[in-house]
């Protein structure tokens, strides 16, 4: 297939989970009409604007000029997994929660005094509820140039017993999987309390986890700017989260 064919699709796949392509133009900065251009294929970004969409989506550069569109090997008699699998996840009741951007916090092992701050996009299409979550991104030297997201999480959230599942994949490294379990806390704000599963450096950990909408409008590119490690001393993190975090190191969850 040709690279610019590729491209191509992989492009549409990786704004599918976006609100719409004007939106991902918005936040990259990029010209419509010569976006239009890489998603109909046409033509190929130059390394620049390879680097700038491949940054924005969280992905290495061999990623984005790879195939993935390759047919996966079916075993006769079994019915499509991914349909079926897909039609379970989703199936109702649907999340009792609002589409928006969430900053969302996961305790460290064996740093009680520090937190993970990721950002968290959720989407509600009327049944479904899709997320993107993305951990660690940190900015280099100069106003306008980003790291690569360590962690960039793509999954689906579903509503069992009360609790709110966020099951996902992560796109980025080893593609582990990713599984979060929140609820709504019984406070007079709203905010959603759990544990999740996260891969560390001596391998997958369970920690606690806080998830807090970001209610004042935001960019998306300047909320990844917020996701890395922050000090529960400091002053520009969120009270009641650090309040939360407190609480439950004193009880001992």
């Amino acid at each position: 297939m040709p690279i610019r064919k590729i491209i191509s699709a992989n492009l549409k796949r990786l704004c599918e989970g976006h609100a719409s392509i004007s939106a991902v133009c918005r936040e990259l900065d990029i010209n419509r009409t010569q976006f239009e251009r890489y998603l109909q294929g046409t033509t190929v970004p130059n390394k620049k604007t390879a680097k700038l969409i491949c940054d924005y989506f969280g992905i290495d550069e061999d990623d984005l000029y790879q195939d993935h569109g390759a047919p996966g090997t079916r075993v006769p008699g079994l019915p499509p997994i991914s349909r079926n699998l897909f039609e379970n996840l989703t199936r109702p009741p649907t999340p009792a929660i609002a589409g928006g951007t969430y900053l969302t916090y996961f305790s460290i092992p064996g740093q009680a005094d520090l937190l993970m701050r990721s950002v968290t996009f959720v989407r509600r299409d009327t049944e479904l509820v899709t997320f993107r979550r993305v951990t660690g991104w940190v900015e280099r030297n100069g106003p306008a140039t980003l790291s690569r997201a360590r962690g960039n999480h793509y999954g689906v959230a579903i509503s069992r017993l009360n609790w709110i599942y966020f099951n996902g994949v992560n796109r980025r490294q080893v593609g582990e999987p990713s599984l979060m379990a929140v609820q709504w806390a019984p406070i007079s704000e709203p905010v959603l309390r759990g544990t999740a599963m996260v891969l560390t450096g001596s391998g997958p950990a369970f920690v606690s986890v806080i998830m807090r909408q970001h209610v004042t409008r935001i960019r998306p590119r300047d909320a990844i700017r917020m996701a890395h490690v922050v000090s529960l001393d400091d002053p520009g993190v969120d009270q009641l989260v650090v309040s939360l975090t407190r609480e439950s190191q004193a009880s001992g969850g």
